[in-house]
C-alpha cells in the first residue's frame, strides 16, 4: 500500500508499566487461520497497523510470525501481544516458549491470560507471569474477560495489577463504571468483538457515519478510540482492513460520543 495512505491511520499510543507504548488500534487475528492469516497480518501490516492480537488458542501464532518474518518493519516498531489459556498453569514457561518459536521473536510485548480460570482468579498462573516478565520474556502482562472485583483480587493476591484487561466492548456495551474503574486502577481496558453483536447495523451508529461519510466500522473504531479504549478490529478482506485503519482524519464530537454512549447502560 503507497505510503501516502498511512497518514490517515492513528499513532497513538498508551504508556504500559515497562514504559512501552500500547498503540490503540490493532488488528485481531481471531478464527483466522493458515495462509488466510499470514496474508491478512501482512495487509494489517502495510495499512499501517503497528499492534498484532493473536492466542495460544486461536492455533494462527506461526502465521502471525510468518507475516512478522515477511514485513520489512522492525520488531521493535510492531507491538504483539499473546495469550495464555488459564488450563496451562504449572506450564506458563513452556507456553510462552512454544508462542515465542511460532511467533518468531525473543519476546512478546503484552502476555494476557485469556480468561478467568475456574474456582478462582488464576494467582499462581500470574506468579509465573510476573516472573516470566522480570526475565524479559514478555515486556507488559495483564489479563483478559474479568471484571473489576477480579482485578482487584488478583492484585491483593500478588501486589501485581494487570496493565492491560481485554473484554468484550462496543458502544452497544458502554459502561461507565467498568471505564471508570480500570482508569481508577491504571489499568488500560482494551476491546474486542467491537464490530459484532448488530453494531454495524445500529441506526445511530449508521447515521453518525451517513452525515460523516464514513463506515460504521469507523466510527466505532473512532469511538474506541476517543475514550482511549484499545480496539482490535479482525477482518479478512484487504479493503475493510485498510478502512478500518483508516480514522485518524476525523473526530466524534462530544454529541456524538454520548449518542453513542447512550447505546450502552451504566449499572
Amino acid at each position: 500500500m503507497p505510503s501516502e495512505s498511512l497518514s490517515a491511520v492513528p499513532d497513538r499510543t498508551l504508556e504500559l508499566p515497562s514504559g512501552k507504548g500500547l498503540p490503540v488500534l490493532g488488528f485481531g487475528t481471531w478464527q483466522l487461520r493458515g495462509e488466510e492469516a499470514t496474508q491478512a497480518t501482512g495487509w494489517a501490516l502495510g495499512a499501517g497497523f503497528r499492534h498484532l492480537d493473536t492466542a495460544a488458542v486461536y492455533h494462527n501464532e506461526r502465521e502471525v510470525g510468518a507475516a512478522l518474518a515477511e514485513t520489512e518493519i522492525a520488531r521493535d516498531d510492531i507491538f504483539v501481544t499473546t495469550k495464555i489459556p488459564p488450563d496451562r498453569t504449572g506450564r506458563e514457561r513452556e507456553t510462552l516458549e512454544q508462542s515465542l518459536e511460532s511467533l518468531g521473536t525473543d519476546h512478546v510485548d503484552l502476555w494476557l491470560i485469556h480468561w478467568t480460570p475456574e474456582g478462582g482468579v488464576g494467582a499462581d498462573l500470574w506468579r509465573a507471569m510476573v516472573a516470566a516478565r522480570d526475565d524479559g520474556m514478555a515486556r507488559d502482562i495483564g489479563v483478559s474477560n474479568y471484571s473489576l472485583d477480579q482485578l482487584d483480587q488478583l492484585s491483593d493476591a500478588t501486589g501485581v495489577m494487570p496493565a492491560v484487561n481485554q473484554i468484550e466492548w462496543s458502544p452497544l456495551l458502554f459502561n461507565g463504571v467498568t471505564l471508570d474503574g480500570h482508569r481508577e486502577r491504571g489499568v488500560v481496558l482494551e476491546g474486542y468483538s467491537a464490530l459484532k453483536g448488530g453494531t454495524l447495523e445500529h441506526p445511530v451508529i449508521v447515521g453518525v457515519a451517513d452525515r460523516l461519510g464514513k463506515t460504521p466500522a469507523q466510527v466505532i473504531i473512532r469511538w474506541h478510540l476517543q475514550h482511549d479504549v484499545v480496539v482490535i478490529p479482525k477482518s479478512r478482506d484487504r479493503q475493510r482492513i485498510a478502512s478500518n485503519a483508516a480514522v485518524a482524519d476525523f473526530q466524534l464530537s462530544e454529541e456524538d460520543i454520548a449518542a453513542l454512549d447512550a447505546l450502552g447502560a451504566d449499572d
